[in-house]
């Protein structure tokens, strides 16, 4: 399977697993299996570069296993060929997103003008609410 143009993965390291799906399907949602859990080793995978993988792992979340393996449930048509598509679609998804390199923040400190402006602000703040209140010695 074609992922990008420098990664492909070989069929061998892709799992499915046919299991009964729900939601449409009327009486046939009962005795076919439609739903496919796709499961793909991401931390042993030879396709992926080191960095591809630590980064998919972060980014598969709860779809993550311990074993470092990705499952995705798709249930979402009523055939398996179209479940199929759409879950190899969603992992191929998932490791494009996870070729891309973050750009790295850079800190970033407030101007001297900006933090006056935020004390300015605070003080006039202070001096409405101040204003506000009953004061015995006023009355």
């Amino acid at each position: 399977m074609r992922v990008t143009p420098d990664i492909t993965l070989d069929d061998g390291e892709i799992e499915e697993r046919f299991v009964r799906a729900s939601g449409p399907g009327g009486q046939n949602v009962n005795k076919v299996s439609t739903a496919v859990e796709l499961r793909f080793d991401a931390r042993r995978s030879p396709s992926l570069p080191a960095e591809v993988s630590i980064r998919l792992q972060k980014l598969a979340g709860s779809r993550l296993t311990d074993d470092g393996v990705i499952v995705i449930r798709a249930d979402r048509f009523r055939t398996q060929e179209r479940n199929r598509e759409d879950a190899r679609g969603r992992l191929a998804d998932l490791i494009r997103e996870a070729t891309m390199v973050p750009k790295p923040r850079i800190k970033t400190r407030p101007t001297r003008a900006s933090k006056e402006r935020r004390l300015e602000g605070k003080k006039a703040r202070g001096t409405t609410k101040r204003m506000r209140q009953a004061r015995p010695d006023r009355d």
